[in-house]
């Protein structure tokens, strides 16, 4: 289908219908009519959108993009840093929302539920980004799902489909390029049919040349933290997960990094660490009764040869993957405090600084919801400088 004038301008200025309905003063009808070439364009209109695209291609920003399954924009926080713009936002949680308002310059609404989102209300974009959920792929998701007898991967109706949203947007769009994130068992789910399934929509149905890596974290953060990320260009070009340069694993950092310090040497935290030296709220120490059932739960798995149990760690240790349940019981990452006293979970400040949102010593990122909700947010979250690294590699070839 030929497209009108009016649509190819609406979407190089990077505005939604619902948006330019309202700045402009007229019903979405008559802009859906004026897009499907039924009426023609009030001329008033034509020259507003004429000048965003010349306002848009005057200022500093290199690319658009759009951020989907937003969470608390882990994705969006490393493309920020290379000079791109978000245009468009989507995620269903209102406690993710709230922190994404808190720390992101939003010039547009955060759209909620995608499967509810026409993709003609989605601005014209340079890349997409997703972070589909995870949770019918990943290990642990699959093997709660199978314990409570329920389906997992695409046959999972709530959220394992999500991806073809993602599809049929960018079957409209034709963005540049994307960007997509998921766990490792991504690749290997349902014995690499899940994945086979992704790879035949991106490449065959939707023609992008596909590329993938699993990276691990640790390179730049203090934890294990394995994630896909599958980046398709719609042209051809030389770009290669290879030529990728990423810091030793080996050598990266140790929870030291990322720990409150307690000796005053930082700004004490409300709600997080108290005194003149900022020492941790006793309230992140474990109580006797949940320190000795996590001894025990130990104790019992470790006998019958499992390796379920507590992790923990010292300053000089490298976490383990924070997960989205770290605020039941904290068991994966639980910090030492000596042999006279529990061990104590990390504070959400700490989460933000393992997950890269925070760098070191820094208090930045906005934290506006309770620390059950922080513990989720973060622990559903992309590694930021990892996002960062695989932005400006990908940055190059966009431009060209």
């Amino acid at each position: 289908m030929l497209r009108t004038e009016f649509a190819q301008l609406r979407e190089q200025a990077g505005i939604s219908i619902k948006d330019l309905a309202n700045e402009a003063g007229f019903t979405q009808r008559t802009l859906y009519r004026w897009e499907k070439g039924e009426a023609v364009p009030r001329k008033a209109v034509m020259t507003l959108l004429q000048n965003k695209i010349t306002i848009a291609g005057n200022g500093q920003c290199k690319f658009r993009f759009i951020d989907l399954f937003a969470g608390i924009g882990g994705l969006r926080r490393g493309f920020d840093r290379i000079g791109g713009q978000c245009v468009f936002t989507s995620e269903w949680n209102m406690y993710s929302q709230k922190t994404y308002r808190a720390n992101y310059a939003c010039n547009h609404e955060i759209a909620g539920d995608i499967t509810r989102i026409s993709e003609r209300d989605i601005p014209d974009h340079d890349i997409l980004l997703a972070g589909f959920p995870c949770q019918p792929f990943s290990i642990a998701g699959v093997s709660k799902k199978i314990s409570l007898g329920l389906k997992h991967g695409f046959a999972c109706e709530t959220q394992g489909n999500l991806f073809f949203d993602v599809a049929r947007i960018i079957r409209y769009h034709r963005p540049r390029c994307f960007l997509l994130e998921n766990v490792k068992n991504l690749v290997s789910h349902d014995r690499g049919r899940t994945f086979s399934i992704i790879r035949n929509v991106l490449e065959h149905e939707l023609g992008y040349c596909l590329h993938w890596r699993i990276i691990d974290g640790k390179g730049f953060v203090p934890q294990h933290r394995e994630r896909i990320f599958i980046v398709g260009f719609l042209d051809k070009n030389d770009f290669s997960f290879d030529t990728l340069s990423l810091p030793d694993p080996l050598s990266g950092p140790r929870l030291s990094a990322i720990l409150h310090p307690e000796n005053g040497s930082e700004k004490p935290e409300s709600h997080y660490t108290v005194g003149k030296k900022a020492a941790v709220s006793e309230k992140y120490t474990l109580s006797d009764k949940l320190w000795k059932y996590l001894q025990n739960y130990a104790d019992k798995h470790k006998k019958a040869g499992n390796g379920f149990g507590f992790g923990l760690c010292d300053h000089d240790s490298v976490a383990r993957t924070l997960s989205a349940r770290y605020y039941k019981d904290g068991s994966e990452i639980l910090v030492s405090q000596g042999c006279d006293k529990n061990p104590r979970r990390l504070t959400p400040r700490e989460c933000a600084r393992l997950m890269g949102f925070d760098r070191p010593g820094q208090s930045d990122f906005k934290i506006p919801v309770s620390d059950t909700q922080a513990y989720r947010q973060f622990g559903n979250a992309v590694v930021v400088p990892v996002v960062e690294a695989v932005a400006r590699h990908i940055l190059p070839h966009l431009q060209n």
